[in-house]
């Protein structure tokens, strides 16, 4: 039986290399290691054997099998690259500067990435700064320099990503001031865009969302500045809006606010008005004059320096500027939303 299958190999090997096209070499696989193949049926043999000349023989056909397979393979690329050789250099070569056959759609900007242009370049042009910083943070970073204090809700386990305390994912994008005021001096004027994450999912919540915040810290500045740069934003970006300034609470700003916008639906109204609720209004982000102890933490003078700081969330704005009402189809992929913009 040994004869017999190192012929077989020989033989195999022979036609498979002598094979002229790719539906020779098909066949001849057919032929020697299909279901109903030569080798397959040698295989089927062995129950006739004894254990000790089955496994000898077991080996011998596998190693075969394998062999075969491989030699397939070979004269398989070899083809390939024959025709291939045959178009570039036949009478009518392939002209591979040919335009192809099917038209490729162009894509665009996610709204995200749009809605995140466009907050960056209005507010460039009335003198602020792009800054980056680390996604990955410290906690000295995201809620110590911050005024976040250890008990603070925020920093819980279940409300902050944590990594290994002290290191976490950033819940916003303030670390970024803070990096900021460490390695300069006033005047400053920046924005800090990027992703950020919290523990939060459902209908206006991702684990995952983009925020832009702007800081500007001189000398004299106060709550009027703050709204006029928020004017001139909103302005830009929806329109002329009536602003609405609403008491709140962040432990980094003092005072700080609630920002609300007049609905773009309904044009303040509130008349059964589903986007705002019938209130007349939309919140669109938070803002405040820096605390003290936030100067102080950075190294500067709160008596001599004043500073306010704004924030909001990219998603939040782009659903209100495309009339989107959940979020988290901005992170399906599903084309036919993404095709509209």
């Amino acid at each position: 039986m040994i004869e017999q299958i190192n012929q077989l190999r020989a033989e195999a090997h022979s036609q498979i290399f002598s094979a002229p096209d790719p539906e020779a070499l098909d066949r001849l696989r057919v032929h020697y290691i299909g279901k109903k193949g030569v080798l397959t049926g040698l295989l089927h043999q062995l129950k006739d054997l004894t254990p000790e000349k089955r496994r000898e023989m077991g080996a011998v056909l596998n190693e075969v099998k394998t062999n075969l397979e491989q030699d397939l393979k070979q004269r398989q690329t070899e083809l390939k690259r024959i025709v291939l050789d045959k178009e570039i250099s036949g009478a009518s070569p392939l002209d591979v500067t040919l335009p192809g056959s099917y038209a490729i759609n162009a894509g665009s900007l996610h709204p995200v990435t749009r809605v995140m242009n466009d907050v960056v370049q209005i507010l460039k042009r009335i003198g602020f700064s792009v800054v980056t910083g680390p996604e990955i943070e410290l906690e000295f970073y995201n809620f110590e320099a911050l005024n976040t204090p250890e008990d603070h809700p925020a920093r819980d386990m279940q409300d902050t990503f944590y990594i290994n305390p002290p290191v976490l994912l950033r819940s916003h994008t303030s670390p970024v001031q803070i990096r900021t005021m460490k390695e300069n001096r006033p005047p400053i004027q920046v924005i800090a865009p990027g992703k950020v994450y919290r523990s939060d999912y459902d209908l206006t919540h991702t684990p995952m969302f983009h925020q832009i915040e702007g800081l500007m810290v001189d000398e004299h500045l106060s709550l009027a500045d703050l709204k006029g740069v928020l004017n001139y934003l909103i302005k830009n970006l929806f329109g002329t809006r009536s602003l609405r300034f609403r008491p709140s609470f962040f432990p980094f700003t003092e005072p700080s606010a609630e920002v609300d916008m007049q609905c773009i639906q309904c044009k303040g109204s509130g008349k059964d008005c589903r986007l705002c609720k019938s209130t007349g209004w939309l919140e669109i982000g938070g803002c405040g004059m820096v605390h003290p102890n936030v100067f102080k933490s950075v190294g500067y003078d709160p008596d001599r320096y004043s500073g306010f700081a704004f924030g909001m969330g990219i998603e939040r704005i782009a659903m209100l500027k495309y009339g989107i009402d959940d979020l988290r189809s901005f992170f399906e992929n599903d084309i036919r939303m993404l095709e509209q913009f």
